[in-house]
């Protein structure tokens, strides 16, 4: 039995954005976009590629909000009308399978303690490996090539908002 499942992010911060202009928007540094049809916008929230046509905000995202060295942010994708998904444990969404991934393991003070890069048909294996160690308290997985957020992992029942 997997010891770990993937959440995506809280949708409710960035409903109202979906209401806001294209300037105002531009002013905080957000751009909204339009999926195509060949892929490629991972939504944070949904953790699930979305399909053409659908609208998007490429947002910046304080994805470790921490006050260790290793506080980050990055550029994500957001979905219209997404809400956020929790998924089973043991069970890693169809858009990471396709990506080159990094694997963060954390403590609970934040450190990193591995980092490792893998075809996302590979991460259920090396997420198992990672959570027998006691130690590792959340693993965050980014889009290795663009080295976007993607998702964050935690030992099951223990999801963070």
């Amino acid at each position: 039995m997997h010891s770990w499942q993937l959440s995506g992010i809280d949708h409710q911060p960035f409903e109202a954005l979906f209401e806001t202009s294209d300037d105002a928007l531009a002013a905080q540094g957000i751009v909204r976009r339009r999926a195509g049809d060949s892929g490629g916008f991972p939504c944070r929230v949904s953790l699930t590629d979305a399909p053409a046509g659908a609208e998007l905000l490429l947002l910046p995202y304080r994805h470790l909000a921490t006050h260790s060295p290793y506080r980050a942010s990055g550029p994500i994708f957001v979905q219209r009308g997404a809400t956020r998904c929790v998924l089973p444990a043991g069970v890693v969404p169809a858009y990471v399978h396709r990506r080159l991934i990094s694997v963060r393991a954390y403590d609970s003070a934040d450190f990193m303690l591995s980092g490792l890069v893998c075809q996302g048909t590979e991460v259920a294996a090396h997420l198992d490996r990672l959570f027998a160690d006691a130690t590792v308290a959340f693993v965050q997985l980014h889009n290795a090539g663009h080295g976007c957020f993607s998702c964050q992992v935690d030992r099951a029942g223990n999801q963070q908002s």
